[in-house]
């Protein structure tokens, strides 16, 4: 199937990361603008009422700096799924919001556990690990462009600094992984030269013929004909009629 069939613009690779950004901005605004608290909706281990978090904890963020550093990277990575990953896409982002949460709802701090970053992680691994299995060079320059641009964000999948949900990140970065080994994608099957293939032979190539055995090159198509230049001259003549 052909590279363009499969990435392909449309209308979700815009519509999805938009609508994400202004779900959790909404979110923050709503808080901000009633003095509203919305952390008891955040992920808390182990006990049963905190599983609706797995659900609304990450459209919840305890200040503007925690939802400013979430926005760019959930709505860059959104846009990446889409765009290289469209069928699989919305499966991916269901099962990674879930499976992260209920595994940071297993091993996480006695804690409210709010914020977009395990999505982000989520978003992050998948299209790494993603690319890398496919083999496909396409795919894996954007694994390549995604650890230039977020790889040191792996740092933070270890508990290096307080109020950071560090259990969060580990789990999405595992759930994207899991997610990479197990949804299959298609990959666009790459174009391959006649020269590649395996039944191609040097004396059937029409380039090659243009080469003798010493490597010179030969003006012309071997199998071509000689032109005729045989000059042809064809009279007409008019007959003069009289009255």
């Amino acid at each position: 199937m052909h590279t363009k069939e499969h990435y392909k613009f449309s209308n979700k690779v815009l519509l999805a990361p938009l609508i994400g950004v202004l779900a959790i901005w909404t979110v923050f605004w709503v808080e901000v603008r009633f003095g509203i608290n919305f952390n008891d909706f955040g992920i808390y281990p182990r006990r049963l009422s905190g599983l609706k978090g797995v659900l609304f904890g990450p459209f919840i963020h305890g200040s503007l700096e925690h939802l400013y550093n979430n926005t760019l990277p959930l709505a860059i990575l959104t846009g990446f799924l889409y765009y290289f990953y469209n069928k699989a896409a919305g499966r991916t982002l269901i099962l990674g919001i879930l499976i992260s949460g209920i595994m940071t709802w297993l091993i996480g701090r006695q804690s409210y556990h709010i914020g977009a970053s395990g999505v982000i992680y989520v978003l992050a691994s998948f299209i790494f690990f993603k690319g890398i299995f496919s083999k496909h060079f396409r795919l894996v320059a954007l694994s390549l462009v995604v650890v230039f641009i977020y790889g040191s964000m792996i740092w933070y999948i270890f508990p290096i600094k307080d109020g950071i949900s560090w259990e969060g990140h580990l789990s999405g970065f595992l759930s994207g992984l899991l997610l990479a080994l197990t949804i299959k994608v298609e990959v666009p099957q790459e174009r391959k030269y006649d020269w590649e293939k395996e039944d191609f032979t040097e004396e059937d190539d029409p380039f090659l013929k243009h080469f003798d055995e010493e490597g010179n090159f030969i003006e012309g198509n071997l199998e071509e004909q000689p032109e005729d230049r045989t000059v042809r001259i064809k009279y007409h003549y008019k007959s003069d009629k009289k009255d």
